[in-house]
């Protein structure tokens, strides 16, 4: 079974595809704002790296947020038209666990902060088990000093990660018993969205396209104004 990944949520546009014998190519870009443009082509050489065409997927997978409003809408429309041309299903996966999933072996508490911009972050917490790793708190936007003050109230040692902590490193770092992450986890992987996948689909865990929607948690960063043009 092969399975498209398509990861969009940050300022880091990518894909992935792969199946039964894991990833079998991949390729993502860190160019703000130009998720629209990068993504086809990322598209045709992941299946060309990989020797398939599109008509060889089982399954169509998709980062669906929280993250960044212009992304996450690239990414989500681009999946749900492929799945709807080749009438296959969909798997859905949080922004928030594909980064976490990096960090399934690291044995400690995980925080996962991933930058909202407009001094905000979208959150979420882990802890290890066996096989991944479990989230026990769900996603939210918050201050980074929220996450903070999360951490210091359930205490334990924890390792925050995301692009949100790399920028705001210096609020974690006091933290005793807290962590940050190398910046190269900093990001949702569209890899471990692709393994995160196919064990879905294995158990047959699969959503039609049109049940597919983003998580954004707020309102966009830009909104047209519902007076603009009127007389």
């Amino acid at each position: 079974m092969l399975i498209l990944g398509i990861e969009s949520a940050t300022g880091r546009v990518g894909c992935a595809v792969g199946g039964h014998d894991g990833v079998l190519a991949s390729v993502q870009a860190t160019r703000e704002r130009r998720h629209a443009e990068l993504l086809a082509p990322q598209i045709q050489v992941v299946c060309d790296n990989a020797g398939i065409s599109l008509r060889d997927l089982a399954a169509v997978a998709v980062d669906v947020g929280p993250g960044l409003y212009t992304g996450l809408r690239v990414g989500v429309a681009t999946a749900v038209t492929i799945a709807h041309a080749l009438s296959v299903p969909m798997v859905p996966a949080a922004s928030l666990d594909l980064v976490a999933h990096r960090l399934r072996h690291c044995g400690r508490a995980v925080a996962v902060v991933i930058d909202a911009r407009r001094g905000e972050v979208f959150h979420a917490r882990y802890r290890c088990v066996p096989g991944g790793v479990q989230r026990i708190s769900e996603p939210a936007v918050g201050s980074p000093d929220h996450v903070v003050s999360q951490i210091m109230a359930e205490g334990g040692e924890t390792l925050v990660v995301g692009d949100g902590a790399v920028r705001y490193r210096e609020r974690f770092d006091p933290l005793r018993e807290a962590c940050v992450a190398d910046r190269g986890f900093a990001h949702p992987s569209a890899e471990s969205l692709v393994l995160l996948a196919h064990a879905q689909a294995l158990r047959e865990e699969f959503v039609r396209p049109e049940a597919v929607e983003p998580l954004y948690l707020r309102r966009p960063d830009a909104e047209p104004n519902p007076r603009e043009g009127a007389p």
